[in-house]
């Protein structure tokens, strides 16, 4: 188990899609689950049903052009920044056309009458849109599904430039579930946009425009066209600090992180164990202290392989580990293959797989 232990140390990420109660720390909820308090729209569209915002178009009451359901707190139009978003959301189509389309907009602009434009978390009924960055109202698509990109003014144009992939399209389609409930994650952090549905990460931008926004409204979509249905519940949001750029994986990754979940071939390890556990990252070299014993080596990550790939060279082993990993500013998780397992696809660790699963949370 020691051997396992040491290994293990070494892996990361949060894990968008399980929300334990310390995950939510920090977090404000926008929906009372009863009510339209808080939010302002357009009455014939928009209401709660079965405990959900729900916005809806029929052939008696069409959206007349996209229309939005404005976070209104106290009254007024709120203001975002940096934040986390977290919500769910489930669309269906009432039309023999299958179209259905919505979409989360963030540091916006309320143009009047409950139209809205600007950044937009996009999602639809259909297999292509769900999870790309859409500008409403301004440049259109920011990133398709699966790229990595950053977006430039060159000679007063936006340019748009694809510098990685997050996956293919159709992988990330795959992980969404039709007419049912999906998670969705907005992470807004100073020039640098991600999108994550059902724990996947569908987009990652670095928006470098000067009139790239930096803060604005929240609001929800009705698109227009054929009659549809929308609805959202746990509605969530956590202000972060401000971040003036984007940070490379190495950078997330760089000082103290404590244990907070560890499973080795499908056993959780004890709190008492877990709780002596320490681990410090200094470049691509790491150290995990484990009461008076100490174990080094260093590692390398490939960020735009999904999942991302980690692979930990100890110090005092000649064999390479192979892991996936995620991560963000104030967690990360990884699972890796000890003993000569192949590199795991998945973040699970099962009986008998060789696979360790680790989660830590940054040292405050």
């Amino acid at each position: 188990m020691k051997k396992i232990l040491g290994l293990a140390l070494t892996g990361w990420l949060m894990s968008q899609a399980s929300l334990s109660a310390a995950d939510e720390e920090g977090f404000q909820q926008l929906f009372d689950g009863r009510t339209l308090t808080g939010w302002a729209g357009r009455p014939q569209h928009w209401s709660v049903e079965d405990g959900a915002i729900t916005g809806r178009t029929t052939k008696e009451h069409p959206a007349e052009g996209n229309n939005f359901l404005i976070w209104q707190p106290d009254g007024q139009n709120g203001v975002v920044a940096d934040f986390e978003l977290r919500l769910s959301y489930k669309i269906v189509p009432n039309n023999d056309k299958g179209f259905a389309n919505s979409g989360i907009q963030y540091r916006s602009k309320d143009f009047g009458k409950f139209v809205v434009g600007g950044y937009q978390a996009d999602f639809e009924a259909g297999k292509t849109f769900s999870g790309i960055l859409y500008e409403e109202r301004m440049d259109g698509i920011l990133a398709q599904r699966g790229q990595k990109t950053v977006v430039k003014t060159v000679d007063s144009k936006t340019k748009i430039d694809v510098i990685g992939s997050l996956g293919k399209s159709d992988e990330i389609q795959s992980r969404i579930k039709d007419r049912d409930w999906n998670d969705y994650v907005v992470i807004a952090k100073g020039n640098h946009l991600q999108h994550f549905i059902n724990g996947v990460q569908t987009i990652d931008v670095v928006d470098e425009r000067p009139k790239g926004a930096k803060e604005g409204i929240l609001a929800l979509q009705l698109h227009a066209g054929e009659p549809m249905t929308v609805q959202f519940k746990n509605i969530r949001i956590k202000k972060l600090k401000s971040g003036a750029t984007a940070k490379s994986d190495m950078d997330l990754f760089q000082g103290d992180w404590v244990l907070v979940e560890m499973i080795a071939n499908g056993q959780k390890v004890d709190e008492e164990t877990r709780e002596k556990i320490k681990l410090n990252v200094k470049g691509n070299e790491y150290t995990v202290t484990t009461g008076g014993n100490e174990d080094q080596g260093k590692f390398t990550v490939n960020s735009e392989s999904t999942p991302r790939r980690m692979d930990v060279s100890p110090a005092n082993s000649s064999n390479e580990v192979p892991a996936i990993y995620e991560i963000s500013e104030d967690s990360f998780r990884a699972c890796y293959g000890i003993n000569g397992a192949a590199r795991p696809s998945e973040f699970t660790s099962t009986e008998n797989s060789d696979h360790v699963l680790a989660v830590y949370k940054r040292k405050r």
